[in-house]
């Protein structure tokens, strides 16, 4: 039976799919990570997506207080959506938690509608942090007891004590019975809960993980985070730091990373590792702290190591600095490049120009340091020359780095807004769109079918609104992203 095809599982398929529960006791909580997409409809392409870091803290916390906690990664397991929702039913948790994110914010809630009305719902993510109270009228999320905003860890285990109030609680939300109005609970020296100390939680539970540990170039490896809280604030990201007030920046110590780096080793036989946090090169001082603490231990002698960077910091940082990085193990760097426009750039306030960019590649190629370049065509204003600068920045990129030790490459997506951010409230302030159509979100199927190989394990890029927030027409849009992902795509069967 094909996984994303509708079905009623049996008790032993669900515990085989949800990863981490204990099929001889009651079961606490299911945390949920929707699919993208309900692939009932259409199998999944991808063949991997990044792991549920954030569900799976949370699952390791609560396991470790006392609870049976499972995580159904659907994206991961390709499943339908009456499929995860018989899932979650097949094993009668107390609670089911939804990370809702804007993209799969409809498949979460019809998920949620078909789970047996016994079970209790709790919501987070940043979609709950940025609509909260669209989320908790909607009658599909009729039985949330507590939508959490923020990071959940602390809050959650507090739930799952059933005797324990969730009034007291700060940034717990729910819909008031009589009133029809959110309530948000919290009373004073509980703000602490808000932001858990990142070097005293423990080290994530794995088997809440579905493809994590995996196999990758011949190494086994695993994803991490290194810090919380991000102090920038491009316009279009989720992240950005005024999208989010309530986050504090914290960074583990060094300490902390490589005992965790030890022990995935020593358990798992990791010796690759994806850190998948904006700050481990994207602070001087956590660069600086993590290169000397990992030359200290002569990580490059056992693993490989790739990170997030911001251009504008690794601009700064010298020659041997960079050589020091990799030789301790430095394997690729991911950077948000997004825009060959200068316009585009200081609009989206990312602090770099097309110059310091290609200044910052040819850098990290010339000392053996991959990179891979986040482009977003679409953003909201831009023009077709702007696209296009976009698309011969990228090409430039391919050019100057071909004969340099390390390579390059591309990841493009088409723009799509994302509440709460910069951006959103720039556009909703011009009084052209609503909610409603800047929420439309809906998979974009550039492959013919799926008979476009350079558009195969692109799930989670091809969303869009199906608004024209350019000046550029969608349909350029599209061509140009199409012509960059079939470059890059011949470009790595060229190099096999």
């Amino acid at each position: 039976m094909p996984l994303g095809a509708p079905s009623s599982p049996s008790t032993a398929t669900a515990f085989d799919l949800i990863a981490g529960l204990d099929p001889a006791h009651p079961v606490d909580v299911v945390l949920v990570n929707a699919p993208l997409r309900d692939y009932a409809l259409r199998p999944r392409v991808n063949d991997f997506t990044l792991p549920v870091l954030g569900m799976a803290y949370i699952a390791t916390v609560a396991a470790e207080a006392g609870f049976n906690v499972g995580v159904l990664d659907a994206e991961a397991h390709g499943l339908g959506i009456d499929h995860t929702a018989a899932l979650v039913n097949a094993v009668s948790p107390r609670w089911a938690g939804f990370n809702l994110l804007a993209p799969t914010y409809e498949v979460s809630a019809t998920i949620a509608a078909a789970l047996d009305p016994a079970i209790k719902l709790m919501l987070g993510g940043h979609q709950a942090k940025a609509l909260p109270a669209r989320i908790l009228t909607d009658p599909r999320m009729a039985r949330c007891e507590a939508l959490v905003l923020g990071e959940g860890e602390t809050r959650v285990v507090r739930l799952l004590h059933d005797h324990l109030d969730r009034a007291t609680l700060p940034g717990v939300m729910w819909l008031d019975p009589v009133t029809r109005i959110p309530v948000t609970g919290g009373k004073p020296g509980t703000g602490h809960l808000l932001a858990p100390d990142v070097n005293a939680l423990p080290f994530v539970d794995r088997r809440f993980l579905t493809q994590d540990p995996r196999l990758d170039q011949g190494r086994w490896e695993a994803n991490m985070v290194g810090a919380r809280g991000c102090p920038y604030d491009c316009s279009f990201c989720g992240a950005a730091v005024s999208a989010n007030p309530d986050v504090t920046i914290r960074t583990r110590t060094p300490t902390d990373i490589l005992a965790e780096m030890h022990q995935l080793r020593d358990a798992r036989g990791v010796t690759a590792f994806r850190f998948v946090d904006d700050l481990f090169l994207g602070a001087r001082k956590v660069i600086h702290s993590m290169r000397d603490a990992f030359a200290a231990e002569d990580v490059g002698r056992w693993a490989a190591w790739d990170a997030t960077g911001r251009i504008n910091v690794l601009d700064r940082e010298p020659d041997h600095v960079l050589a020091e990085l990799r030789a301790n193990g430095l394997r690729e760097v991911a950077l948000g490049i997004e825009s060959g426009s200068e316009r585009m750039l200081e609009l989206i306030d990312k602090r770099i120009t097309p110059q310091t960019t290609t200044r910052v590649v040819r850098r990290l190629t010339e000392h053996g340091i991959n990179v891979k370049g986040y482009l977003i065509l679409g953003l909201p204003t831009e023009t077709t020359a702007e696209i296009d600068a976009t698309v011969g920045l990228a090409h430039r990129l391919w050019d100057i780095t071909d004969d340099q030790p390390g390579r390059f490459r591309v990841s493009a997506f088409e723009y799509r807004p994302y509440p709460g951010t910069p951006d959103w409230h720039r556009i909703k302030a011009t009084g052209r769109y609503t909610d409603d159509q800047l929420l439309n979100y809906s998979p974009v199927d550039l492959t013919a079918d799926g008979r476009e190989d350079s558009m195969l394990d692109r799930d989670e890029f091809n969303f869009t609104v199906n608004l024209q927030l350019s000046d550029a027409p969608i349909d350029h849009v599209r061509t140009r992203l199409l012509e960059l992902t079939r470059a890059q795509h011949a470009r790595e069967a060229g190099a096999r």
